[in-house]
């Protein structure tokens, strides 16, 4: 039998098609976007950390992952016989379909956005921290933004699903495309030529929003974003305009003044495993401290615990003569935010924002803080920071466009953004090649010029010998030495701990 293509051709003449057209766009995006919503939700609470949340979350994407569409369409829809009050909502066929569409949907999105969330590195949370961002901020800033670009390519398809998805409401005489094409074959019995051309419409719908979510995705792509270098002369007029490199006000240390940073008594143990077993120090103001000792000694877990990554379990740490920390005690509070954003702190691995550009790196922390409240003046200073840590000509740039080097310089302008009191810098040049470490020591070396108090885990001994203050030397979490570099040098060291430390330093055999 052959088909009747005149009858074909006039199917996309028919208004009663266009109309249907528009109930399926319109069904399937607010499906898709109240179920964007709505999933989201789900997927915060399904790895929320508080059991019974995670539980409940847990159990909705199982029940409505596990039941056909199908049948809770027509569920809902007949729902009113049970709960009559519901029949001026969801006794339309419109709203029931969109209903049953929104209560799946939320769950396979739920799974999406939970696989995008889960895809955001930790580092990523815990640099928000270290910039005293709360929970939400950090989520709205940071973890969000990040995860939807991950996720964005699943949840296009999966609007392409929702759009082919809406023909099951046909089964409540929703008049949408495939209701449409029953009803006109049902009447004329052509049944291939009305289905083929709904298959037609449904195609055209799917390319279209294809394109336009496509489209989307591409602009918020950040591998094909290529900001350029500023030129030598742009460089040197905005440096000109800025007046210089920013210029840092460290505390600096008097007589009387208590200690820019203290721990007392600190432990800390993952599970069975003691890390640190009571380390007590003193810090004052423009002091360089540098620690250095084997792996799994605690270096990085004591450096941790000052501000507030990791939670002590015994101890107390004192910022500038007020206490700060307390064992057993929410670090979340008002208090604890309050003195981390005392602190800044560069990360072994960087944990610079990729969706951010190198000066809205800068930037993001004293904008969320407003500090300074004068946009203007922040701006003017990260600029200032960029071009202290030889980065002004690269400020449009994105993380992945740099090297190693420039990005931990960029992490540590980012830490001096929010003008801390104490650098904390975790082996900043253990992730470098070897001909970039001295890009970063240089920038260290200068803020230790300046004042700044700064505690230093570190591997570069001959680094640590030259710019500290003083050398801590950790060993089975505890500090088996505190000395000054000069007593460290000493070849006739009169103890065995210091000659023990000579030998981890490769001062002697």
């Amino acid at each position: 039998m052959d088909l009747d293509w005149s009858y074909f051709w006039s199917l996309f003449s028919m208004g009663v098609f266009w109309r249907a057209c528009v109930t399926v766009v319109q069904l399937g995006s607010l499906a898709w976007g109240l179920g964007l919503v709505l999933g989201f939700f789900l997927a915060c609470a399904r790895i929320s950390s508080t059991g019974w949340i995670s539980a409940l979350a847990g159990a909705y994407i199982w029940l409505f992952r596990s039941v056909p569409l199908l049948v809770l369409v027509v569920f809902v829809f007949n729902l009113p016989q049970i709960f009559p009050a519901s029949r001026s909502v969801i006794g339309e066929p419109f709203f029931a379909g969109l209903l049953a569409m929104v209560l799946t949907e939320a769950a396979y999105m739920a799974e999406i956005h939970r696989g995008g969330l889960l895809s955001v590195a930790r580092g990523q949370r815990e640099a928000g921290r270290a910039l005293a961002f709360g929970r939400l901020g950090a989520m709205r800033l940071i973890v969000v933004p990040q995860a939807f670009r991950i996720a964005l390519p699943t949840l296009i398809n999966e609007f392409v699903t929702i759009i082919k998805l809406t023909s099951l409401v046909s089964v409540i005489s929703l008049p949408e495309l495939l209701m449409t094409g029953l009803r006109l074959y049902s009447q004329n019995f052509l049944v291939m030529e009305t289905l083929l051309g709904v298959a037609v419409y449904y195609v055209m719908l799917v390319t279209i929003f294809s394109t336009l979510l496509g489209w989307l995705e591409k602009r918020l792509d950040l591998q094909l974003r290529r900001p350029t270098t500023l030129d030598d002369a742009a460089c040197t007029a905005l440096r000109n305009s800025l007046g210089g490199p920013a210029a840092l006000q460290p505390v600096i240390a008097a007589p009387g003044q208590p200690a820019a940073l203290e721990l007392r008594n600190i432990h800390k143990a993952y599970g069975a495993h003691q890390v640190l077993k009571g380390v007590n120090l003193k810090v004052g103001a423009g002091e360089v401290i540098s620690i250095i000792g084997p792996s799994g000694s605690g270096k990085t877990s004591l450096i941790r615990t000052i501000n507030a990554l990791e939670k002590i379990d015994q101890g107390e740490v004192i910022l500038f003569g007020e206490s700060y920390i307390h064992a057993h005690e929410s670090l979340d509070s008002s208090r604890v935010r309050n003195g981390i954003r005392r602190i800044g702190m560069a990360f072994q691995s960087f944990n610079l924002f990729p969706h951010l550009s190198v000066m809205d790196n800068v930037l993001l922390a004293p904008r969320y803080h407003g500090q300074p409240a004068d946009g203007k003046l922040r701006q003017t200073r990260a600029q200032q920071l960029l071009d202290k840590v030889g980065l002004l000509a690269h400020q449009h740039k994105y993380p992945h466009q740099l090297s190693g080097g420039q990005q931990q310089r960029v992490a540590i302008a980012r830490a001096l953004a929010m003008a801390p009191d104490v650098m904390l810098f975790d082996e900043p040049t253990s992730a470098l090649d070897p001909e970039l470490v001295g890009e970063v020591l240089k920038v260290i070396q200068d803020l230790a010029q300046e004042g700044m108090t700064m505690v230093i885990v570190t591997h570069e001994m001959d680094f640590a010998l030259a710019i500290s203050d003083r050398v801590l030397f950790m060993e089975n979490g505890l500090i088996q030495l505190d000395a000054a570099p000069q007593q460290i040098q000493q070849p006739d060291a009169p103890d065995s701990t210091t000659q023990r430390v000579r030998r981890f330093m490769g001062l002697e055999s």
